[in-house]
């Protein structure tokens, strides 16, 4: 099965990314993960990509595409993938498909972790790590035995800088206005599958699993 996983920051994407990829057993495939590997091991596109990235300049479609399409040449992908950070934008929505009907293949899903805004502001404005260990907690969720305290080590909680109010609204007014269209991109072609995320996170894959079963 050939999906591409969508919703916005917070929202849970990576734990379900997870557990997907073991149950149909698929790679789940992060773009990050793509440039960071193509980076390290100073492959042709990795040189390129960095290029742009040093400069502190959006790598283009053409380099972030090709890199998509390389991974997806690989063994693994042969019976499926989950992509995961693209297609970003409706013109790589596009390229990703002209690639798969090269090959006779086709986006079977596009699953969207749909979260309301002020649930988002609340888990991730919530969350703090601490300064020496790295543990994580939540000032609701999984608040530690003593207020700005860490359990394991006795250091200080502290909240990340793109955990502020500020940063998280900037970060979901970007994700609204760039996934917008590729959201309609997908429900036009009738494989978009719209997941409500503020459930728990067995709830959620259930309603994943269940919603995949219809189009198998």
């Amino acid at each position: 099965m050939k999906m591409v996983l969508l919703g916005p920051p917070g929202a849970g994407k990576g734990t379900q990314a997870k557990l997907i990829s073991e149950k149909y057993s698929i790679p789940h495939i992060s773009t990050g993960d793509i440039f960071r590997k193509n980076i390290s091991e100073k492959t042709k596109l990795g040189i390129e990509a960095k290029k742009y990235m040093d400069n502190g300049q959006l790598v283009p479609d053409k380099v972030t595409i090709d890199i998509v399409k390389d991974r997806l040449t690989e063994d693994d992908c042969k019976e499926g993938f989950l992509l995961d950070g693209f297609p970003r934008t409706v013109k790589q929505a596009e390229a990703l498909d002209e690639f798969l009907n090269s090959a006779d293949g086709k986006i079977d899903a596009a699953l969207l972790i749909d979260v309301a805004e002020e649930f988002i502001l609340e888990r991730m404005t919530g969350r703090r790590v601490c300064s020496s260990c790295g543990a994580s907690y939540h000032i609701k969720f999984n608040p530690s035995k003593i207020d700005g305290k860490c359990d394991l080590c006795n250091g200080d909680l502290i909240q990340r800088k793109d955990d502020t109010e500020a940063t998280v609204k900037e970060r979901l007014d970007v994700y609204s206005k760039q996934t917008q269209p590729l959201i309609n991109y997908y429900k036009n072609q009738n494989v978009l599958l719209k997941i409500e995320g503020t459930k728990e996170i067995s709830e959620v894959f259930d309603e994943i699993c269940n919603s995949l079963k219809a189009i198998k």
